[in-house]
């Protein structure tokens, strides 16, 4: 009660957070899987509603509970901004709190980069499924840049002729 702090602490935790970065790169396959068991599975059904009925569930779907940790370093990013909007510069937090926010915005970039790396590699691998699984295609360092209907203009008599390309 003498020096309310949360900068020193949230410091000392935040390197931890940039394991959610693993946790939202899995997040749409864990739900795709969710939800393909619950149609399929109508025990796996039966006890995630008996789950959910439970008091400590609070009336949220399994859906809801795995959502929680997606949300989770935006949030403490958020409310971080707002504390130190509010600190005064002169506290004796202001220091670890500004760390803190540092830190943590650093684990939201891994997450937001760890989301887009996972959606560019599905969209590589549908490519790759629509081109015939041409095997020199997949490479773990490849990156679609963008994609769209072309025109290619013939040399010799200079028709014009639709692709799609892929670069």
């Amino acid at each position: 009660t003498t020096t309310p702090r949360i900068g020193d602490i949230l410091q000392k935790l935040a390197p931890f957070l940039k394991m959610y970065g693993e946790y939202v790169k899995n997040f749409d396959n864990a739900m795709e899987l969710v939800k393909t068991w619950t149609e399929r599975s109508p025990q796996f059904k039966h006890i995630i509603q008996d789950i959910q009925k439970e008091k400590v569930c609070g009336n949220l779907t399994l859906q809801h509970h795995m959502l929680e940790p997606v949300q989770r370093i935006p949030r403490y990013e958020m409310l971080l901004k707002d504390y130190l909007r509010k600190l005064p510069q002169d506290s004796l937090d202001w220091k670890d709190a500004e760390r803190s926010l540092e830190i943590i915005s650093t684990a939201a970039s891994h997450s937001n980069s760890a989301i887009r790396k996972m959606e560019n590699l599905k969209k590589l691998l549908e490519i790759y499924e629509m081109l015939g699984e041409e095997e020199d295609i997949v490479n773990p360092s490849n990156e679609l840049i963008k994609e769209g209907q072309i025109l290619k203009l013939a040399a010799r008599n200079t028709s014009a002729q639709e692709r799609y390309l892929f670069l």
